[in-house]
C-alpha cells in the first residue's frame, strides 16, 4: 500500500537539549492527525529511546518527522539518521536484554513493540537510520 507524505521537516540533534523540542514537535504531529492520548505517549517514548541512542551511539544526527496517510488512516512517521559507527549485528541488538551500553537493553526491542512499523538499517563505518510510524488508531 502507498503511503503519502501530507508534511514533513527534519531537525538536526546534536545535543541533549535537542530532545526536549524535538519530543514537543512529534507530540503535535500527533495532536494534529487526532491521535489519542495513550498512542501519542507511545509514539514519544519511542522518539526519547530514539533520538537517546543517536545522542550516545550515532553523536548526533538528523531526524525527519512526517505526517503520512495510507489510504485508510494517518500517522506520524519518524526517522532517525546517524553517521556513527553502525551496528554490527541488528538481530542481536533487537533481542531483549542486549546492550552496549551498560542498560537493560530494552531500548530497540521496546521501542518496536511501541510502533506500528519499525524498520532499521545499518551498515558499519557509516551510520544507522531507524524509521518508525505509528497510525493514529494503531
Amino acid at each position: 500500500m502507498t503511503t503519502i507524505t501530507n508534511s514533513k521537516e527534519e531537525a538536526l540533534i546534536i545535543r541533549e537539549q535537542d530532545v526536549v523540542p524535538l519530543r514537543n514537535r512529534v507530540k503535535e504531529y500527533g495532536v494534529k492527525i487526532g491521535m489519542s492520548i495513550l498512542n501519542q505517549t507511545k509514539l514519544i517514548t519511542a522518539t526519547s529511546e530514539l533520538v537517546r541512542n543517536l545522542l550516545k551511539y550515532g553523536g548526533g544526527g538528523k531526524v525527519i518527522i512526517e505526517s503520512v496517510n495510507n489510504g485508510r488512516e494517518n500517522g506520524v512517521r519518524v526517522t532517525f539518521i546517524d553517521n556513527g559507527p553502525g551496528i554490527a549485528d541488528i538481530s542481536l541488538a533487537m533481542q531483549d536484554g542486549y546492550s552496549t551500553g551498560k542498560s537493560l537493553g530494552l531500548g530497540l526491542p521496546g521501542t518496536k513493540r511501541l510502533v506500528n512499523e519499525f524498520d532499521i538499517k545499518s551498515e558499519l563505518g557509516n551510520g544507522t537510520t531507524v524509521t518508525i510510524t505509528k497510525w493514529k488508531n494503531g
